[in-house]
């Protein structure tokens, strides 16, 4: 059994079991977070699809911890105008463990 959701943007395909790192959540380490924009469910039988999202469907997960992603490096150069700016970024995420699919 899987499932289709939506956080952050993004799409994830998720089993339960599953660990997945989505964009950062208001909520502590140890928390239950639910999410409830899924947008296809596959229990064995088939697969259900919502328009956009299945009703009454719900896709629930524990929060394992919060963190920050590697180090990216944003360089801006312009040729022959002595033009340079460096900077780093690091991504917050949380990592999430899916706990129960409910369809």
């Amino acid at each position: 059994m899987f499932a289709i959701i939506v956080t952050g943007g993004k799409q994830y395909k998720v089993q339960e079991g599953d660990v997945i790192y989505i964009e950062k959540l208001d909520s502590a380490a140890g928390e239950s977070v639910t999410f409830d924009r899924v947008l296809a469910v596959s229990n064995g039988d088939g697969l259900v699809t919502g328009t956009p999202v299945v009703a009454g469907a719900t896709v629930t997960g524990k929060v394992e911890k919060q963190g920050k992603g590697q180090k990216i490096i944003v360089y801006k150069y312009k040729a022959k105008k002595n033009y340079r700016r460096k900077q780093g970024h690091r991504q917050p995420y949380t990592k999430v463990t899916i706990e129960k699919i409910q369809a």
